[in-house]
């Protein structure tokens, strides 16, 4: 698939589509593999791009370079990672049905240096969706019009299989888990939320909720993906910022009503969050 100097700017190129059906007893990996995607089952291979891979019905097999062996149930989504060894199969007695697609850029890359994609975790358990099948025949739709800008559209749709990989499967993570966490966090954020201007601490919404701090910090932030308290301060810095638009009070005055330790502890985080002070978006309002 053609992606030019210009589209690599966009931060990320799609190389390759595909779909197949195997089924049980067929070898595999089939001959129609394009040139350079061919492996034999032992050897295994190494790519030079990630590639994502969906398989709405079947089993199978993966190995990687951190994956000693895993199996592949329907409605998983695994991800291969560039210069990553790997290698993967349908159960011989099943077959699957698979859709991938093939990708590089910076848009990815970043994402993995950040931590939120690893190949130490390359297997997402979705389940069956509409959703996600309905975006890969869109995106193969796309490659064969080959209208002008394709690069860009694929693009977008493979951000958002991606995105949609990470969301689901972290929303049924939280949904197995006790239903009596998850809404100690949603009383633990209203609690917070409407008590911006008084003295109310982490600690004393711990306790609140029946829980240690620790326990309660790990399972905050497992929820959100944020600690309570950058929760609370972020929330108090976006109030500043309505009293800061909307009213006459003094910088002074509003930093102690949110109950900052100081105007200055104000004024500093307030500037590392919105990138102002907030004298200057005073200023401009």
């Amino acid at each position: 698939m053609l992606a030019s100097e210009r589209d690599s700017l966009w931060g990320l190129t799609v190389t390759t589509i595909g779909h197949e059906i195997i089924a049980p007893g067929e070898s595999y990996p089939t001959k129609g593999h394009a040139d350079g995607y061919y492996f034999d089952l032992e050897k295994g291979r190494t790519l030079n791009e990630y590639q994502l891979l969906y398989n709405p019905d079947g089993e199978g097999i993966f190995h990687s370079q951190n994956v000693k062996e895993a199996p592949l149930r329907p409605g998983d989504m695994f991800l291969l990672f560039p210069g990553e060894w790997h290698s993967y199969h349908p159960n011989p007695k099943k077959g699957w049905e698979s859709y991938w697609i093939g990708f590089k850029g910076r848009n990815m890359d970043d994402r993995v240096r950040a931590g939120f994609l690893s190949p130490q975790k390359p297997i997402y358990h979705l389940g069956f969706s509409d959703a996600i099948v309905s975006l890969y025949k869109q995106a193969y739709a796309a490659a064969q019009e080959e209208a002008a800008y394709s690069q860009q559209l694929m693009a977008g749709i493979v951000n958002h299989l991606i995105g949609m990989m990470y969301s689901l499967e972290r929303n049924i993570q939280l949904q197995t888990r006790s239903q009596a966490h998850v809404d100690m966090i949603n009383r633990a954020r209203l609690r917070i939320r409407e008590s911006l201007e008084s003295s109310l601490t982490i600690q004393q919404v711990a306790e609140e909720m029946g829980v240690s701090y620790s326990n309660f910090r790990k399972l905050f932030k497992e929820f959100t993906g944020i600690s309570p308290a950058t929760y609370q301060q972020d929330l108090r810095l976006q109030r500043a910022k309505e009293l800061l638009s909307t009213t006459d009070m003094s910088i002074k005055e509003i930093a102690y009503r949110l109950n900052f330790e100081s105007p200055d502890y104000f004024s500093a985080k307030f500037k590392i969050k919105t990138g102002h002070r907030p004298s200057e978006l005073r200023w401009n309002t």
